[in-house]
């Protein structure tokens, strides 16, 4: 009985000790200081990316792939952006500013480029080693992946 409380009393401290250096793990926009390869899919009924559509309407697919860069100062860039909206490909850019909170939480907002007016939540993974986003744009359905390249 004695070993079985002694681990997992052991077990406790470590699960402490991982929590506590996980809460320390603070964000801010420094945290993005890089490349990062992403997707992005969803649907998209009214606003910016129906001027590709086929179809008026009706929700249609929207898929992107890219590189997104951030400079770690709050700035932000799609370097490289392939966009297709249903069926239809087009080449786009974009660029604006970013922050991050300290719970690793975010947003981007583009102001700039073809793609201007887009907006982003997002929540960052690793460190900086990964980044998900909800694209927060009236009118769409979109999540992003973006990995450290």
């Amino acid at each position: 009985m004695k070993r079985i409380l002694s681990t997992l009393f052991a077990l406790a401290a470590v699960i402490t000790t991982t929590s506590a250096a996980r809460a320390q793990n603070v964000c801010s926009n420094a945290t993005l200081n890089a490349s990062y390869a992403f997707t992005d899919s969803g649907f998209a009924d009214s606003g910016l990316f129906m001027r590709h559509a086929r179809v008026k309407g009706a929700a249609v697919p929207v898929s992107a792939l890219g590189v997104l860069a951030f400079d770690g100062a709050g700035n932000v860039s799609f370097s490289t952006l392939t966009l297709v909206v249903n069926g239809g490909i087009s080449s786009e850019t974009g660029s604006g500013s970013y922050t991050l909170n300290s719970d690793c939480t975010g947003s981007i907002s583009l102001t700039n480029g073809s793609i201007a007016g887009i907006t982003f939540d997002l929540s960052i993974v690793g460190g900086g080693a990964e980044v998900f986003g909800l694209l927060t744009s009236p009118g769409n359905t979109q999540t992003f992946d973006a990995k450290l390249q």
